[in-house]
């Protein structure tokens, strides 16, 4: 079979495999091999316009295909990758390492999917590989945090599967002609406002998503989970979930009002919870849902230039956030903190990591000469364009407006929290006495590799703007992303972030503490129910169990003087009798809601 039939994802994949086998060099090999063998792989692909077709139960499967946004989504993918591999590699962590490989597997498989039921099966690979990464990291709370990464990310895929489901049942009662295509959901645009029976499965479908992306009320899973995982596993969490989610966002609802508004809590949510946060590395994890948000709204928004904005933006957030947790990965590695009360005075003995740090939180905050400042800005001059144009029409546009202001803000935001706020308290403020070097070659490798192509991308843009989904569009505002007024704009609010970062400075000095929000219920909520009314109606079960056995026809079966294996068999038979009770109860209940309540 050609190479072009081949999903780009299964270099990773196999990579993953292999390197559970690998020891010494050849573990290099492989690391560093299967990343440039899928980007070598995309590209044939893309460049070919190659296609596959895999027939599936009177269907037909499309693993290979090519969307307007696979060509960015994949270069990154693959960059990313290979950084985070790098990064990694001087560790002996067969478990993350292969994970990490089977991750960006799973997310590449997305990326090329053209078809519904090859998007659920890569876009579950990918929450194992990421599950796996997360209990491998090593961290006091990396389990705990791995089974609420799995409720969450479970709840999402069965939300999307049963969406998936819906969706191609009507399309094969409508005669549609591939009834199992991934593309825009054009016949949800019209009629998606109004929750009905047909719309219920692109509205579940969404909500899976939605789930991944880390859009209200999911929003916390993020921060809860990434700072679990190791100090090179977060690099690679970092990279894939929430962007492939925007991948499939952009694709499937691109045009759709409502991601504007979700988009736009996340960029403040974002901000609020990394000004409170004191964990170094939860500060760059709710600066992932800001940024994130930035991309929800040019989805929202759906022009060309505010798509192409939404694609470039994630490929230089995968670049500049990788670069961030590298940098405060590679202080956790050093020091075992990640504190902001427990960090301070590390340029003096950490430079490559501070200088690599201080361009990541540059790039992030749209510095100009860094990636930042050519993608972000895309999508706010997206809305703004979009804003005019709807102006001269007479329609209504106060949302666009209303956006463009919030969005303004919030990079003066990003400013005071990832700009200034991690570099000042991790490598300046107060001396901690710490005196760690910097990491080992390969790490730095890494972040020097990472921070030459936010510069990179900052002073040449072009080179990213050729593979964006409009390139026209693209184009024009090449011409006009380093004009006179853009810049001092941008100077403007980013010198309005660092004197507000400065003038407030007092406030901000972190305590010894966490922030919770909507994972209160899942951190203190659910764990008191099951304490205290879950565990009693349990006993309660028990002693009604208890009196149940006594009362029927062989009492005796839990005296000590009956045989054992009866015993023993009595107990199983009373521990299947309750689940199949409940489960014919549900489905009585379920019978009664579907036949008896529309006569009603």
């Amino acid at each position: 079979m050609a190479m072009i039939d081949l999903p780009p994802a299964l270099p990773l994949m196999a990579g993953a495999v292999a390197m559970t086998l690998a020891r010494g060099k050849a573990r290099w090999v492989i690391g560093l091999g299967a990343p440039i063998l899928a980007l070598a792989d995309s590209w044939y692909v893309i460049t070919e316009g190659a296609e596959s077709f895999v027939p599936f139960l009177g269907h037909t499967l499309n693993p290979v295909h090519l969307h307007h946004a696979t060509p960015v989504f994949a270069t990154i993918f693959c960059i990313a990758a290979l950084g985070g591999m790098l990064f990694s590699l001087h560790q002996d962590r067969k478990v993350e390492q292969s994970s990490g490989l089977w991750h960006a597997g799973g997310a590449l498989g997305v990326v090329f999917a053209g078809d519904l039921v090859t998007l659920l099966v890569f876009w579950e690979l990918m929450t194992l590989g990421s599950l796996a990464i997360i209990w491998s990291g090593g961290q006091k709370h990396s389990y705990g945090a791995g089974l609420r990464y799995f409720g969450m990310h479970a709840l999402g895929g069965v939300a999307m599967m049963i969406g998936i489901v819906m969706l191609v049942t009507q399309r094969i009662q409508t005669g549609h002609a591939d009834p199992l295509a991934f593309s825009h959901f054009a016949e949800f645009a019209a009629a998606w406002p109004e929750f009905s029976w047909q719309t219920a499965g692109p509205w579940l479908i969404l909500i899976g998503m939605l789930v991944n992306v880390g859009a209200p009320p999911f929003s916390p899973w993020i921060a809860d989970a990434y700072p679990e995982g190791s100090s090179s596993g977060t690099v690679i969490l970092s990279a894939f979930t929430t962007k492939t989610a925007i991948f499939t966002l952009l694709v499937g609802f691109a045009g759709f009002e409502a991601l504007i508004y979700l988009g736009l809590w996340m960029a403040c949510y974002g901000i609020v919870y990394a000004i409170l946060e004191n964990d170094v590395r939860r500060i760059l994890a709710y600066s992932i849902v800001n940024q994130v948000g930035f991309m929800m709204v040019g989805i929202g928004v759906g022009t060309k230039l505010s798509i192409d904005g939404t694609a470039a933006h994630a490929f230089a957030h995968i670049v500049y956030k990788g670069l961030l947790m590298m940098s405060a990965g590679s202080v956790l590695a050093a020091t075992g903190k990640r504190k902001c009360t427990e960090l301070g005075g590390l340029y003096r003995t950490m430079p490559v990591t501070m200088w690599c740090g201080i361009i990541g939180a540059l790039s992030i905050s749209s510095f100009p000469l860094t990636s930042g400042f050519t993608t972000k800005s895309m999508i706010v001059t997206g809305i703004y364009q979009q804003g005019e144009l709807l102006a001269q029409t007479g329609a209504s546009h106060t949302h666009l407006i209303v956006a463009w202001f919030i969005l303004e803000a919030a990079t003066a935001g990003v400013f005071l929290h990832a700009g200034i706020k991690f570099p000042w308290f991790v490598f300046f403020q107060k001396d901690s006495g710490l005196r760690p070097p910097d990491p080992p070659w390969n790490m730095k490798a890494a972040m020097i590799g990472f921070a030459a192509i936010c510069v990179l991308l900052g002073v040449f843009p072009g080179i990213l703007y050729e593979i964006l989904p409009y390139k026209l569009a693209a184009a024009r505002y090449a011409r006009v992303v380093y004009s006179f007024e853009h810049v001092i704009e941008m100077l403007g609010l980013l010198l309005f972030g660092g004197l507000a970062f400065f003038v407030l400075l007092p406030i901000l000095k972190r305590k010894e503490t966490i922030t919770l929000d909507w994972d209160w219920i899942w951190r203190a909520f659910i764990p008191r129910m099951y304490r205290e009314v879950l565990s009693p109606l349990l006993a309660m079960l028990q002693s009604a169990q208890k009196t149940v056995l006594e009362t029927l026809p062989g009492r005796g079966m839990h005296d000590s003087s009956l045989p054992a294996p009866i015993a023993r068999r009595a107990a199983a038979m009373w521990a299947v009798s309750v689940p199949v009770f409940l489960i014919v109860l549900m489905l009585l209940v379920y019978l009664v809601v579907y036949f008896v309540l529309p006569t009603l």
